[in-house]
């Protein structure tokens, strides 16, 4: 196997380009929240809240529990068993027996990967043109899609 070829997923996304797989954003939150906790900025939020230029720090509560939603955000390539449980992309080609969307005639067409255009616009799409035509040792090498 191709090194890298793992984390191509079934809808041609890589993997390898996410904060969820990379885990950036996860310490980053972790590391955050960390800090707050040892600063006890709960209590000067609080006080601040109070302040009408730092009336802001009355979402404080929420600003904490999204950073804690952040933490959770760290998962394994879909291919190592990440991403959502109820993948239908997923569901489809392991169901084909092919590797991914681009062994697929339908994918240009297919509503399956309908789901990804509000995040992702067309770059799943691109990707699998890349993967299709040209292969996955050129799209490894080559300029991926987000």
């Amino acid at each position: 196997m191709t090194e890298g070829q793992e984390l191509i997923a079934y809808c041609g996304l890589y993997c390898g380009d996410c904060f969820g797989y990379k885990g950036n954003l996860a310490d980053l939150a972790r590391d955050l929240r960390k800090e707050l906790r040892q600063a006890k900025f709960d209590k000067t939020a609080k006080h601040l809240s109070t302040i009408p230029f730092f009336k802001a720090f009355e979402n404080y509560p929420q600003c904490y529990e999204v950073l804690g939603a952040l933490v959770k955000l760290r998962c394994k390539s879909c291919k190592a068993g990440g991403g959502p449980p109820f993948c239908k992309i997923r569901s489809c080609c392991l169901k084909k027996g092919i590797n991914g969307c681009w062994q697929c005639d339908e994918f240009e067409t297919c509503v399956k990967l309908d789901f990804l255009k509000p995040n992702h616009e067309d770059a799943h799409i691109k990707n699998l043109r890349i993967l299709k035509k040209k292969g996955v040792d050129a799209f490894l090498s080559g300029k991926k899609y987000w």
